[in-house]
């Protein structure tokens, strides 16, 4: 893995993040890293997670809504292995901003919340009412265990449709080295709960200690408390999981930092 990237000449001197190393824990991260950098910083990744395809054949139901849970979701089901196949004239629900982005470059418009959780998602309008219909729920196993509950509980028929999985993230000699060298400030940019769990456990203890004594920028108020549990102390949570969010606060807790 290369050194974390410096901010190109381009950057204004005093930008949002110049001066902070931002470390990404996002699996794909690619455009937050960039997004990142383009605001000054030196970013790097550092995933918490290893996202795997799952072979299973192509959906026979029809549905007549799709919700999709992530990006990845989006992006393991129309790009990598193509099994799923949305009418046109089906309602789509994304679980925020950034997957019903994902959606859109493949030409589906989908409906998303303002808050990109599941609470957020149930509270849709147009998932108020489905006693009787049939959701096919894309993502992986494991995530969004509210969503499918709560859709049943309103009468739904959801069915779940798993097109990858996650595993803990394969880190290198590599990926401690940058983050060993890597100045400071560090910002830790966390939208996952079991992200968290394999950093902490895969980490050198020194390493983790160093992560733990810098700030952490955290997607929800359920992620900040188990930052919290994790033994991090400076925590800053996001209005969301979109990658504008993230940034924006880190940028307010560096904005804090040098006061």
């Amino acid at each position: 893995m290369p050194s974390p990237a410096r901010p190109s000449r381009t950057d204004a001197r005093h930008a949002a993040l110049a001066g902070a190393s931002v470390i990404v824990t996002r699996p794909g991260g690619a455009s937050l890293l960039r997004s990142a950098r383009r605001l000054g910083a030196r970013a790097f990744p550092l995933p918490g997670l290893s996202l795997l395809a799952i072979a299973q054949p192509r959906p026979r139901a029809a549905f007549d809504a799709w919700l999709f849970t992530s990006p990845a979701a989006v992006r393991f089901a129309l790009r990598h292995a193509p099994r799923v196949r949305v009418p046109k004239r089906a309602p789509v629900f994304a679980i925020g901003g950034g997957t019903r982005a994902a959606l859109a470059r493949h030409g589906i418009a989908a409906t998303a919340p303002e808050r990109s959780d599941s609470e957020g998602l149930l509270a849709v309008p147009g998932l108020a009412e489905v006693r009787g219909r049939r959701i096919a729920l894309v993502g992986a196993p494991g995530g969004r265990d509210l969503i499918a509950p709560a859709l049943r509980a309103r009468g739904a028929v959801v069915e779940a449709i798993h097109v990858y999985r996650r595993e803990p993230p394969r880190l290198t000699r590599r990926h401690f080295d940058a983050l060993a060298a890597a100045d400071d400030p560090l910002i830790t940019l966390l939208s996952s709960g079991e992200a968290l769990a394999n950093l902490v456990a895969a980490l050198p203890p020194p390493l983790l200690a160093r992560l733990r004594a810098q700030t952490i920028v955290v997607s929800s108020a359920r992620l900040a408390g188990a930052a919290r549990a994790a033994g991090f102390g400076s925590i800053v949570t996001a209005t969301s999981a979109a990658p504008r969010d993230l940034l924006a606060a880190a940028a307010h807790a560096l904005a804090r930092h040098r006061l």
